[in-house]
């Protein structure tokens, strides 16, 4: 039973989470099993209800049938479930669908209880019961009748796995992964405290739960948090002390502590990124919050800007704290990136491996732009211009983020064998390392969570000693001169026919043959022609030379008739 689900799920949209699609393959489905077993209900004109009975048992198709409708009917609930978030009236029809998926899985185990059925079938169709059971008394909230039915589905699946061969039980094992969480969460709702730790923990490990019990879980953190909110009046930031009304920067402030203490416990990056996204979200709330709150309060916090002599009002340093930690934040988050691209860039370095996009130094590069930005985002919060240890603060941060920034473009000049410019940059960042070493004094506290400079400083003293043995190495080296004949000067074939080159262009699709278009040459232009003496000559008379004009009239006319000529 499990295989099969799985199956079908996995090939049918659930790999992505679309219900729907799953719930019309179990319609297709159901369809053509009909038709197959020749079990149609009526016809187009009459509906003729007819049962799965233990006496038709002779084919396991007519398992599949009831299978595929608790399918479709749980397929059907947990698509409600996605739309109920922005409908609430539909989590009515959902909990009906999955009364229906009971009902039916019910029907499964009792026909499943035939003697034609093997142990395995029956053992997996009483799992498959307790699990859509305990889905339903989940989401009618009777947290001891989930529990027991998640706990009956979870024995059933752990005494299959050992019962089989590990290819077979790791279907199994996933399952019982997927109820753990669930059960954690009803003992928790049913009073057992030590639950909400281990729900943390398996929150932590599997980089997020899933299903029903993902919302369930972040409403239980922020109603938790909300209790403790009540109790939260003030928070203290840089020696200030500044009351806190709104609920949602309560709940934020109370969940920081927790938030970073589980990005310091994840177990690998992809994981810390998501719960670093998580932070910053809930923090951008927070944020918008306070906006809101500022809009209706500008005109009152100009006036006490006038009257506390430039000292900001207290929700406007409330805003300013927050965005402090959003700033925090974002350059930790980016600090965290940057050392796995480091390792990813010196795994790279060991073992050049091809036929993948590997980590570059200018990946690097745009990571540390990134948060040197952010830092001059936070010399600029109201209410701290006047801090001057926190100026410092923020400076002595900026030279060591400027160190590295340098470090990793003198290693892309080094990638391109741009030796002086790489060796300018390797002083530049032994400059920076030095001020932030001379200018540290009362403020290594702050710095403890920075890189440190001293691995730096020693890391760029080797880089050196290598920069200058390839540099002479580069320069003595007769290969990677080229030689006279392998010179390409530009000009086309027909200004070098007496010059031998190797040029492979001319083997190539755009081959460099002549210049085209031409240029433009000079040539001597056309003579214009002045005709000056034709003014001045007398030409001889020509009327002798002209032909006289024949007589007219009716003599002349007789006269042609008969040939006569004058």
């Amino acid at each position: 039973v499990l295989q099969i689900v799985k199956e079908s799920q996995q090939q049918h949209g659930l790999r992505h989470g679309d219900f729907q699609r799953y719930r019309g393959y179990c319609s297709r489905r159901l369809r053509r099993l009909r038709k197959t077993l020749n079990f149609k209900m009526g016809n187009r004109h009459k509906f003729t209800g007819k049962k799965v009975t233990e006496e038709i048992l002779s084919d396991n198709r007519y398992l599949l049938l009831i299978l595929m409708d608790a399918e479709r009917a749980w397929s059907y609930a947990m698509q409600l479930k996605q739309e109920a978030n922005t409908e609430p009236r539909k989590r009515f029809h959902l909990l009906s669908r999955l009364r229906k998926a009971v009902k039916h899985a019910e029907e499964l185990e009792r026909l499943c209880e035939s003697n034609r059925v093997d142990a395995k079938t029956k053992l997996e169709a009483q799992a498959y019961m307790a699990y859509l059971t305990g889905m339903l008394r989940f989401e009618h909230q009777e947290w001891k009748a989930a529990m027991e039915a998640f706990n009956k589905c979870k024995t059933i699946y752990e005494k299959l796995a050992n019962a089989f061969t590990e290819e077979q039980a790791v279907l199994y094992n996933q399952r019982v992964e997927e109820i753990s969480p669930n059960i954690r969460y009803c003992a928790y709702n049913i009073g057992d405290q030590s639950a909400m730790n281990e729900l943390m923990q398996m929150r932590l490990r599997s980089g997020g739960t899933e299903g029903l019990l993902a919302e369930k879980l972040e409403a239980l953190i922020t109603q938790t948090r909300a209790k403790q909110a009540a109790t939260m009046s003030e928070v203290e930031w840089r020696g200030r002390t500044v009351p806190v009304k709104i609920d949602k920067v309560r709940i934020f402030l109370l969940g920081l502590a927790d938030n970073e203490a589980a990005i310091a416990q994840a177990e690998n990056e992809e994981t810390k990124e998501r719960l670093f996204e998580s932070l910053l979200s809930e923090c951008r709330d927070a944020i918008q919050a306070v906006r809101e709150e500022l809009k209706p309060d500008q005109k009152q916090r100009e006036h006490s800007l006038e009257n506390d002599s430039g000292k900001v009002s207290n929700i406007q340093y409330l805003h300013s704290y927050l965005t402090y930690i959003k700033l925090s934040t974002a350059i930790k988050r980016n600090e965290s990136m940057a050392k796995s691209l480091q390792k990813a860039l010196l795994q790279q370095q060991r073992s050049d491996e091809d036929g993948k996009r590997t980590p570059r130094p200018q990946d690097l590069i745009r990571l540390y732009d990134i948060i040197l930005q952010n830092l001059v985002e936070l010399t600029q919060l109201p209410g701290l211009e006047e801090d001057k240890n926190f100026q410092k603060e923020i400076g002595l941060k900026t030279l060591v983020y400027k160190a590295y920034r340098c470090f990793f473009i003198a290693q892309s000049y080094v990638l391109v064998k741009k030796w002086s410019e790489a060796l300018v940059l390797y002083e530049r960042v032994l400059k920076y390392a030095r001020e932030v070493q001379s200018g540290a004094g009362a403020h290594r506290n702050s710095l403890k969570e920075l890189p440190d400079v001293q691995d730096l400083i020693t890391q760029v003293n080797a880089e050196k000693y290598s920069l200058q043995a390839a540099a002479i190495l580069d320069a003595n080296d007769p290969h990677e001169s080229e030689s006279p004949s392998q010179v390409k000067d530009g000009k086309p074939l027909s200004e070098r026919f007496e010059t031998f080159c190797l040029d492979p262009s001319l083997v190539s699709k755009q081959v460099n043959l002549v210049h085209f278009p031409p240029g433009f040459q000079p040539i001597p232009c056309k003579p214009l022609f002045f005709d000056l003496a034709l003014n001045h000559v007398a030409f001889p008379p020509l009327e002798d030379k002209v032909e006289q004009k024949a007589k007219s009239g009716l003599t002349g006319y007789i006269k042609g008739i008969f040939g006569f000529k004058s």
